[in-house]
């Protein structure tokens, strides 16, 4: 709502078919861009657009173009109609001073090039000034004020000479009268001019104009359902029957195998043999017991071979061949992550130079991110970080931890939830005892559900939201601030190693591109176990 002290003028409008239905659309009234009212604190910017209600009318409150202090002045609206169904939408200039506060853009829209296409300030009237000067009472008591008082009677001026007497003239002959003229045909009556502003419709000048279809356009309501007019539609959207060519049938079947009426079809009717009729085994040329026939018999392959060896590959529910029936496509003896107990990993550890010197600690609630490459369906249910020296949530027990899964758009697809207990690292059975004593190893943290990843590159999370600086050392990818050799691609960019500092917990969605790349990337895997 605008300011009471800025004044207004509320601009009405109805728009009518020439049957009198509502029209559809908009008004837009198109002030400058932007509109400043120092005394009001205010700055207004932008159109006003005014939607056609249910009954085609339109009601606005706009300022008015007189306003008094605002910047800039001496500007007109520029209304602009927008109607369904009207080719030629107006656009013309108005101005709306305070004087009217009320205004129907049919009483000063331009009809014709003649008429000004705004509405005039009117100037104070003579009387508006003496009444703003002091003068009290009606137009009529202004308009006596106007005479004045009659003046004191002037004396009587002296006489004047008498004039010379003129001679007398003489006296004219009379004349005939003249025969009288024969009278003029008297003259036709003009056209009645069209009343009002209006000039023409549609070419049309007249005091009632009356316009048919044709003037307009128009096909006649009297053409729907006629011959040589147009075809209807029922309340389905659909021709109705009877207005459809008789070739089509008309929408009704007329006859089925020459029957008509309510038709009941035999099997004689349409040349199949009588329910129930048998053969003998004699009549066919067969022998009388049953006759077994193999898939290999009829040209055809044996269910059993579904799935088998040297048989056929089935397809799943998405009409794909499942990973297990596809040949390996990963070079032939050389490490996966599969031969070592993972699902996937980040990278493979032993392509990684041994970081020396002081081992890297994780730092409190600094999510890292480590990218994953998924070609196959693959179900996993585990997180695993590469620790060195991690002791197990035992030996420390306040330090907390979150593992997760992110897709490729930054959408979190898994998550472990907050973890009070982690396992310690290099525990596993028949591990050698420099890496069991020292605990350097895999650290699985559980996932709340198991994730069926789709073929794609995701990201597997690490967050250590609680504990000490030292409390958990995590073997890493060397590298030198911020040239990540993992962040080497070309095309859509995808981040191998990143973090993101200040995280509490998993967020929803992350966004590589505020992440941090100049840190030390963890190691990590995902697991089925």
């Amino acid at each position: 709502m605008l300011p009471e002290n800025i004044p207004t003028v509320t601009v009405t409008a109805r728009y009518l078919t020439p049957d009198g239905r509502p029209l559809s659309g908009s008004v837009t009234l198109r002030a400058p861009s932007v509109l400043t009212f120092p005394d009001s604190d205010v700055i207004l910017g932008g159109p006003v657009v005014a939607a056609l209600d249910a009954t085609g009318a339109i009601s606005v409150t706009v300022p008015a173009t007189d306003a008094p202090g605002m910047d800039p002045d001496g500007w007109a609206y520029v209304v602009t109609e927008q109607l369904a169904g009207v080719t030629s939408n107006r656009s013309y200039a108005i101005l709306l001073p305070a004087e009217h506060p009320d205004v129907d853009l049919a009483d000063i829209a331009p009809t014709d090039p003649g008429k000004p296409n705004y509405v005039a300030v009117r100037g104070d009237s003579a009387y508006e000034v003496a009444v703003e000067q002091g003068f009290v009472g009606t137009v009529q008591q202004w308009l006596v004020s106007l005479v004045g008082a009659t003046g004191a009677t002037g004396a009587t001026g002296a006489p004047g000479a008498k004039g010379a007497t003129g001679a007398t003239g003489a006296t004219g002959a009379t004349g005939t009268k003249g025969d009288p003229g024969t009278p003029g045909t008297n003259g036709t009556n003009g056209t009645d001019g069209a009343p009002g502003v209006v000039q023409s419709i549609n070419g049309q000048s007249q005091a009632a104009v009356v316009l048919a279809a044709t003037d307009v356009g128009a096909i006649p309501s009297t053409a729907a359902g006629a011959a040589g007019g147009v075809a209807q539609l029922d309340g389905t959207g659909k021709v109705p029957a009877a207005q459809l060519p008789a070739s089509s049938g008309g929408g009704a079947v007329t006859s089925v195998n020459t029957k008509t009426g309510d038709v009941v079809l035999a099997a004689a009717d349409v040349g199949a043999s009588a329910t129930g009729h048998t053969h003998t085994a004699a009549e066919v040329g067969a022998a009388a017991s049953t006759h077994t026939h193999t898939a290999a018999q009829v040209g055809a392959i044996a269910t059993t071979a579904k799935a088998a060896a040297n048989g056929v590959a089935s397809l799943d529910a998405s009409t794909r061949i499942p990973a297990a029936q596809l040949p390996t496509t990963t070079p032939r003896n050389t490490w996966t992550p599969q031969a070592l107990g993972f699902a996937a990993w980040s990278v493979d550890p032993a392509h990684v130079a041994n970081p020396t010197g002081t081992p890297k600690a994780a730092v409190i609630q600094r999510l890292y991110m480590s990218g994953i490459n998924i070609t196959e369906s693959t179900q996993v249910n585990r997180v695993v970080t590469f620790a060195r020296g991690w002791a197990g949530s035992t030996a420390v027990p306040a330090a907390r931890f979150y593992v997760g899964i992110y897709n490729e758009s930054g959408s979190r697809v898994a998550t472990s939830g907050l973890v009070s207990s982690v396992p310690e690292a290099g525990q596993l059975t028949g591990t050698a005892p420099g890496a069991l004593t020292n605990h350097i190893g895999a650290v699985p943290i559980a996932l709340t559900a198991t994730a069926t990843l789709a073929p794609g590159r995701y990201w597997a999370a690490f967050l250590m939201s609680a504990g000490a600086a030292t409390d958990f050392y995590y073997m890493h990818v060397q590298n030198e601030s911020p040239s990540a050799p993992a962040n080497f691609y070309m095309g859509t960019t995808f981040q191998r190693a990143w973090c993101l500092n200040s995280q509490t917990s998993l967020p929803a969605t992350v966004n590589q591109a505020v992440g941090e790349v100049g840190l030390d990337p963890a190691i990590m895997a995902l697991a089925m176990v």
